[in-house]
């Protein structure tokens, strides 16, 4: 893993480049499937299913048998640790709840705004090299909590069939109405048109590998909406030389064991800590399951040394990390400047898989530079704003002479005349 010493501020950019990712050059076999499951229906994406995962089904459902059957394979353990983390997300997205704003602009003018929740939602939930039950908890609890009409899970089956045990656990815990077995471009086709198993919706949320989020993208642009655009995950970590050099290697190899184009970067001014990180990654890396694929991902990672503090804050907000971790003595000279970030983990002991699990933040969240312009997925992602207005005549007499320069100065007559009929 390379330690880059002190880089000039216009050699940063080239520092902060994430692992190369073209999707675009999917779009045309995305669209080929797209085309076919809006025919097909259900036969087009068990095909599919087949075709790319080798996995044969009858039935794109997951029956209430399945369910029941799954919460007994689920060990004792998993339950209490999934019921902890549900209750602690339904805590702290429950409290994102909008109260509603009324305002009387002017008197006798009225406004006010309602938040309505998204009727139909869809979650992708991947089932390959890690069945992540979490971002079920971390998409349908906010889902149901905003009030969506019904709420649509789709995620690759095993090569029997099945669903991951704890991913149907989940699901049931979480509300979900439709569980269906489908993965890969097929599953956001059918999300995206409807098929006879599968309903329509209104927007997609969920990760994925490079063929879903190229499926995402290319249905966000036209027939549904998506929750963001995404990438690689990726983790920076703020430290200086208080920091436990064992705690910083524990969260650069987390991030790194999520795929094989994951990105970790170390910002320090300490050359100690930084060898000292290095080696511990070293170290720590052997004793991993999942050891080759975090070792190829560490080829995308570095630790860069700075000259100061500022310089560091400077390299954070422009990196603009999904996941930013701070371990200084004094944090908040960085808590209180942060501006691009998807999610912040401060201290010690505040290791960012407790907000991939159980802390109560999301883990649906912005990567490859897009925490400059995006949230992360909160209560507002399920939920639509509409505003309001109410005008007595008095108000319109009030506020004619502005809507009418304004529209006779835009040349658009029947602006001013729908305000000058309502006048005569």
């Amino acid at each position: 893993m390379e330690i880059i010493k002190y880089p000039l501020p216009d050699k940063w950019e080239k520092l902060q480049q994430r692992p190369a990712l073209n999707i675009t050059s999917l779009f045309g076999t995305v669209q080929a499937i797209f085309d076919d499951v809006k025919i097909g229906g259900d036969d087009a994406v068990m095909r599919y299913g087949a075709k790319f995962d080798g996995v044969e089904i009858s039935d794109l459902r997951v029956s209430s048998k399945e369910i029941a059957a799954a919460e007994r394979l689920v060990p004792d353990d998993l339950q209490r640790a999934i019921r902890t983390a549900h209750e602690n997300i339904t805590k702290f997205h429950a409290a994102q709840r909008f109260g509603g704003v009324e305002v009387e602009t002017m008197p006798g003018v009225k406004c006010w705004q309602r938040a309505v929740p998204i009727e139909h939602v869809g979650l992708y939930i991947p089932g390959g090299t890690a069945p992540l039950f979490s971002t079920v908890l971390m998409l349908a609890v906010p889902a149901r909590i905003a009030g969506c009409s019904s709420v649509t899970v789709c995620t690759p089956p095993a090569k029997d069939g099945s669903v991951h045990p704890a991913i149907l656990f989940a699901a049931h815990l979480s509300g979900v109405d439709n569980i269906c077995k489908a993965g890969g471009i097929q599953a956001i086709a059918a999300m995206t048109y409807g098929t006879e198993s599968i309903p329509k919706v209104y927007k997609i949320f969920g990760p994925g590998n490079r063929y879903v989020m190229a499926a995402k993208q290319l249905a966000g642009m036209r027939d549904v909406a998506v929750d963001m655009p995404a990438g690689p995950s990726e983790v920076a970590i703020i430290a200086d030389e208080t920091a436990n050099p064992a705690f910083i290697a524990s969260d650069f190899l987390s991030q790194a064991e999520h795929g094989a184009d994951s990105q970790s970067l170390l910002l320090t001014t300490s050359e100690r800590l930084a060898n000292e990180v290095a080696a511990e990654v070293e170290r720590q890396l052997k004793q991993l399951s999942r050891r080759d694929l975090t070792e190829q991902s560490l080829q995308y990672s570095r630790i860069v040394i700075l000259k100061n503090a500022d310089e560091i804050l400077a390299f954070s907000n422009s990196y603009a990390p999904e996941h930013l971790i701070i371990q200084t003595s004094d944090t908040e000279f960085y808590t209180g400047k942060i501006v691009n970030a998807g999610s912040v983990f401060i201290g010690n002991y505040t290791p960012e898989s407790a907000g991939d699990y159980a802390s109560g933040t999301n883990h649906t969240l912005p990567t490859s530079g897009y925490a400059r312009s995006y949230s992360g997925v909160n209560l507002d992602s399920f939920v639509k704003k509409i505003t309001f207005q109410e005008i007595t005549k008095a108000g319109l007499q009030a506020l004619a002479p502005t809507i009418e320069t304004m529209a006779a100065h835009e040349l658009l007559d029947a602006h001013k005349n729908a305000v000058t009929i309502r006048l005569n």
